[in-house]
């Protein structure tokens, strides 16, 4: 079974992920909220660090429901400061909550995070036709700006463009992979 090339075939935790979840559309918004915080806590970091501490993340962030994480005061930040199966960085865990607060208001205004999300798109998945992964495109530009004008934090174009990818608004899978054709 061909994968795309930057999968760690050694690692199943890798494996795992491309093969059932990267790239799978997402219109859930718990699970597109997961994601958003698990992607700007990866900034400066590789994904796999992520991934294997992300049990860790869901139970710290109360299974990512974005209503308790929006209200998380400094007793909470401070014990998630010292929980050694998350990364404690004070500005990507205060900006995580942060962030939960702009999500609600996002959610009041379009219905959902989804349907504000996927509407960037017209509900359309991007499909990658060239094996060419940027690291940002003009989608994840307007996105990341629009996103930093309503308050969000850690919400740059490449933490962005990796968000469309991982929530499968972006299919980036290569097209040799047996993933390519699988959600679309």
């Amino acid at each position: 079974m061909k994968r795309c090339r930057w999968v760690d075939e050694k690692s199943e935790i890798y494996v795992k992920y491309h093969d059932e979840e990267w790239g799978v559309p997402k219109y859930d918004d718990r699970e597109l909220f997961e994601l958003l915080i698990l992607e700007s806590f990866q900034a400066g970091l590789s994904w796999i660090t992520i991934l294997k501490r992300r049990e860790g993340f869901r139970q710290a962030f109360d299974n990512f429901d974005v209503v308790k994480v929006s209200r998380y005061n400094q007793d909470k930040i401070e014990k998630l400061m010292h929980n050694d199966k998350i990364i404690r960085c004070r500005g990507k865990i205060n900006a995580a909550v942060n962030n939960a607060k702009v999500f609600i208001q996002i959610q009041k205004e379009y219905g959902s995070f989804s349907n504000y999300i996927w509407s960037f798109t017209d509900n359309k998945i991007i499909k990658n036709t060239t094996d060419a992964m940027p690291v940002s495109t003009p989608l994840s530009d307007t996105i990341s700006k629009d996103l930093k004008k309503r308050g969000m934090k850690y919400v740059g174009t490449v933490i962005i463009y990796s968000y469309l990818q991982a929530a499968g608004i972006v299919n980036d899978h290569e097209r040799e992979c047996f993933c390519y054709n699988k959600n679309n």
